[in-house]
């Protein structure tokens, strides 16, 4: 077993687990958060995403150990106005995606607020990339929804990103 501390939604909690075991069933299984989903179980789908020191992280891909210390945010810590902006949009449709979705999102519009280009960013050496709808698409691509809300996600994520 190996004893470790977590700072989840701002909580201090202490594990003693196996070495083995993943954050996302660290979370789940010893910690009772199941709005962190477990999809694919491969880092394929996104609908583990969590935020770990405010950055966004597949869960089920992060060893619980590897993040003693950390700062993790589930969907359960969220209040942000992405969260409305989704139930407006209807980004949100069978739900099972969206925790997922959310910290991603959250954690996308960092990225992009700090200047981190994406893979269609035309001009890297730009201090930040206009935040387009291929932008947002392509920093999203790594969280697929099975029921299609792709339009309602992008839409939500432009109103929020939009001042």
């Amino acid at each position: 077993m190996t004893e470790l501390r977590l700072r989840v939604n701002g909580t201090a909690r202490a594990l003693s687990l196996p070495p083995q075991v993943s954050l996302l069933d660290a979370l789940r299984e010893h910690l009772g958060l199941t709005g962190t989903k477990k999809g694919c179980d491969q880092g394929a789908c996104g609908a583990c995403t969590v935020l770990a020191d405010g950055v966004r992280i597949n869960s089920c891909l992060a060893l619980a150990v590897q993040y003693d210390g950390a700062e993790i945010t589930t969907v359960e810590g969220l209040d942000d106005p992405l969260q409305a902006a989704f139930v407006r949009h209807d980004g949100l449709q069978c739900g099972y995606c969206t925790p997922g979705q959310l910290c991603s999102a959250i954690g996308m519009l960092d990225e992009h607020r700090s200047g981190a280009p994406s893979a269609v960013t035309a001009d890297v050496g730009a201090p930040r990339a206009e935040l387009t709808d291929a932008e947002i698409r392509e920093r999203m691509s790594g969280n697929l929804c099975r029921c299609g809300a792709y339009n309602g996600i992008v839409d939500a994520i432009r109103e929020v990103a939009t001042p």
